[in-house]
């Protein structure tokens, strides 16, 4: 595969026929309708969608959802897949995107990390809707701004690009989103943990034993800390009556922190087929959308 464009050789890949079938493939969730259920993967297939792959997008969509996908895997700056096509060997496919820089991380981290808002959601392991703006307005837009930034190869005889494969490939990358938010921001180049030890360690919580064997000593205070750093010490006999009083105002209205029910089933992904597989999954979401109303 050359060009973006080309359909050079798809009348004669359609002579290959039906797809063979594979034996636990990688199925799709969604068994009818749009692919993507958060905000993130959704605006991952809109911004493809964008770059008018839409008609070519659909082509793989019935491979995604009959599991011809047979492996796939997320790397910083490069997602691989195996896909089984009509052929005895099946297909591999590449899809690179630019890795963020170290310096425009230390940016991004020190930007999530002054912001408590960012944090919270960070750390309970969901991406709010604004952090896209956030990334851009540092000059690190999470999506692609054009279809050139995607470096996009299948080993099949298809000169359409995506081809059925690369375009299975997205849509299952879209919903590997779904399962972990943080899949996204591994493939621009920074790890969960890498990510959460970071703004731990900005925010003042990941505190480690300095050389002189106390917590904390060569850092400044945080949060709580800083906010009770100055307050006078005293016994507690002679400030009983103002024990349990707010030692900094408080706001009128406590914020609050909005995540969705079924963060959780997002983040564990498909059950095993023994117990119920992707069907399981989706009515355990159902029944958490509906008690969570």
């Amino acid at each position: 595969m050359t060009s973006p464009t080309g359909t050079g050789g798809r009348g004669r890949f359609a002579d290959y026929g039906r797809p063979r079938r594979v034996d636990g493939g990688l199925r799709a969730r969604s068994s009818r309708g749009a692919i993507g259920v958060s905000w993130w993967s959704r605006r991952f297939l809109e911004v493809l969608e964008s770059f008018a792959l839409g008609t070519r997008l659909t082509r793989g969509r019935a491979y995604a959802r009959a599991g011809q996908v047979v492996r796939l895997d997320i790397a910083p700056g490069t997602v691989t897949s195996t896909v089984q096509g009509s052929r005895p060997r099946p297909y591999q496919v590449h899809i690179a995107l630019p890795v963020f820089p170290e310096q425009l991380w230390a940016r991004i981290e020190a930007e999530l990390a002054g912001q408590a808002f960012f944090s919270a959601r960070l750390l309970a392991g969901d991406l709010p809707a604004e952090l896209e703006e956030l990334f851009t307005a540092v000059g690190a837009p999470l999506f692609p701004a054009t279809v050139t930034e995607l470096a996009q190869r299948c080993s099949c005889p298809d000169a359409a690009v995506p081809c059925k494969h690369l375009a299975a490939t997205f849509y299952l990358l879209a919903e590997a989103f779904d399962a972990d938010p943080f899949a996204l921001l591994h493939w621009r180049g920074r790890s969960r943990d890498a990510l959460l030890d970071r703004l731990r360690e900005l925010r003042g919580t990941g505190s480690k034993p300095s050389s002189t064997g106390t917590l904390g000593a060569d850092r400044p205070a945080a949060g709580a800390a800083r906010a009770l750093a100055d307050l006078p010490v005293a016994p507690l006999a002679e400030t009983v009556d103002r024990f349990w009083l707010p030692p900094v105002p408080l706001p009128d209205r406590p914020p609050s922190l909005a995540s969705r029910p079924d963060l959780l089933l997002r983040q564990l992904g498909a059950p095993a087929p023994a117990i119920g597989g992707p069907g399981l999954l989706e009515r355990l979401r159902q029944a958490y959308r509906q008690l969570g109303e």
